[in-house]
């Protein structure tokens, strides 16, 4: 199961295969997104280490450009999930959302390849309470260490609809069960402003920071205790769980704020930059507070996470391990303090950015923290030479492929050293014409650059690209 722990293994670097050294969120409407990084914001980039004793060297270039592998010349597909198994260690995993999982050639893909998956939306806290941002859907009653609180009404009819079918595939497959990842419990975007609310209305002043407290605790009581609770029909599904997600500035390097972005009204239904937490904390408290209800009512063997994006920008970096940091110093028992089970890169790249000595520097940064690290959000963005075209794409894919086999060395080579564990992939998302990608949503999400993007291991055919074979030839 994705909770015992991962078995680590060495290397099994081809002797002179290399690859060209380049290298830089989430839904289509009418669900939002998370904000893209876009490009990751530039930093400087040392020149590539030349490797010390024991190690092994830099990749630099494709042997063979122009051949396809083994498996792709003799038309067999293999199976990701066990080659990532076998290759790396850890599991392959992979972002769905709403109707992707209807498409019977999606969940072919997803049950054939790979072993986890995250719901791209429906466990936010806005598709918690049935979208309804504008205004709160309606108020129960909930009791929370002896006090009675006024709470909104949760509905999770759109999770557990995709729960139920992962749920009904593992009776009919033991061999082949799917674990779920959580995501996400606490975010800046895609929280209704009026949560922050008296009366949860967002026409009303700001509660204060002890009475968001509550809000706080009773929410991540209410989401892990249905789900994973003792009595819950999922509690065997899910492995891990985001706890926090995206909470340190691109621009300042330190914690978000109430004022990332100038012009976004705090006022808005729901944010793309701005941060309602930190407007109402002024502090990080709200952080550490949310892995100790984590820690309080997860089963100790649900992982607890922290996950972002532009994680190896070097300026970021330096804020998301003082995140880490102060997570880790509060660690306690159940009740009492916080857990933190490994670092979420995401992973959302471009073509050029950031360099496999960024990507490296991260996960070892990270790993020294919290023990480990997981790649949650993977995908790549297109180049600007790509237009969408037959001509085009054959290029495009080309140049994913030498990415992707870069991003795949560069892990296999940092998950080697001593004291790091890279103990998962998640791809975000599985055939190109799902990727959040394609789209543009108000709260940030999507690309940028209003190109056409083939960011994902398998095509709009619902056929492996040649960057699958990265990942998934067993003998490459």
């Amino acid at each position: 199961m994705f909770r015992k722990e991962i078995l680590k293994r060495g290397i099994c670097l081809l002797a002179g295969l290399s690859i060209l050294a380049a290298c830089g969120q989430k839904d289509p409407q009418p669900q939002p997104a998370e904000p893209t990084p876009g490009a990751v914001v530039s930093e400087d980039e040392a020149e590539e280490p030349v490797p010390s004793e024991g190690e092994q060297p830099a990749v630099t270039e494709d042997e063979n450009p122009d051949e396809g592998t083994e498996a792709e010349q003799s038309g067999e597909v293999p199976i990701l999930r066990d080659a990532v198994r076998s290759k790396l260690g850890g599991f392959a995993g992979c972002a769905v959302t709403g109707s992707e999982v209807d498409d019977p050639k999606v969940w072919e893909i997803v049950t054939t390849h790979f072993e986890a998956v995250t719901l791209g939306n429906e466990l936010k806290p806005d598709a918690l309470v049935g979208y309804s941002v504008t205004y709160c859907p309606g108020t129960e009653t909930a009791e929370l260490n002896g006090e009675t609180l006024i709470v909104p009404k949760l509905d999770h009819s759109r999770a557990d609809k995709i729960l139920d079918k992962i749920l009904n595939w593992n009776e009919e497959h033991p061999d082949r069960k799917l674990m779920v990842r959580g995501h996400v419990l606490v975010w800046h975007s895609q929280t209704p402003e009026w949560f922050f609310h008296v009366d949860y209305d967002k026409s009303k002043p700001y509660v204060s920071a002890a009475e968001m407290d509550k809000r706080l605790e009773w929410y991540i009581r209410e989401v892990l205790t249905y789900y994973t609770g003792e009595n819950s029909r999922y509690k065997d599904l899910f492995y891990g769980w985001d706890v926090v997600n995206e909470a340190v500035s691109d621009g300042t390097g330190s914690y978000r704020g109430d004022a990332e972005n100038p012009g976004e009204s705090l006022n808005e239904d729901r944010h793309g930059s701005n941060s309602s937490w930190w407007h109402v904390y002024q502090s990080n408290q709200y952080i550490i507070n949310a892995f100790k209800y984590a820690n309080k009512y997860a089963p100790a063997d649900l992982e607890l996470y922290y996950n972002d994006y532009n994680e190896c920008n070097s300026n970021k970096r330096k804020g998301i391990c003082e995140l880490l940091k102060a997570v880790k110093e509060a660690e306690g028992a159940p009740g009492e303090g916080t857990r933190i089970s490994a670092m979420g890169m995401q992973g959302h790249y471009g073509m050029e950015d950031p360099s496999s000595t960024s990507i490296s520097e991260s996960i070892k940064e990270y790993s020294k923290i919290v023990g480990k690290v997981q790649f949650t959000e993977m995908d790549i963005s297109a180049s600007s030479a790509y237009d969408g075209t037959a001509a085009s794409a054959e290029e495009e894919n080309e140049r994913l492929r030498l990415r992707y086999n870069m991003i795949y060395y560069t892990i296999n080579n940092a998950n080697a050293e001593e004291g790091v564990e890279v103990s998962g992939i998640n791809f975000w998302g599985t055939v190109d014409q799902y990727s959040w990608l394609q789209f543009r949503s108000n709260v940030g999400g999507g690309s940028r650059t209003g190109l056409p993007q083939m960011p994902l291991l398998f095509g709009e055919d619902y056929q492996p690209k040649p960057c699958f074979y990265m990942f998934a030839d067993p003998k490459y």
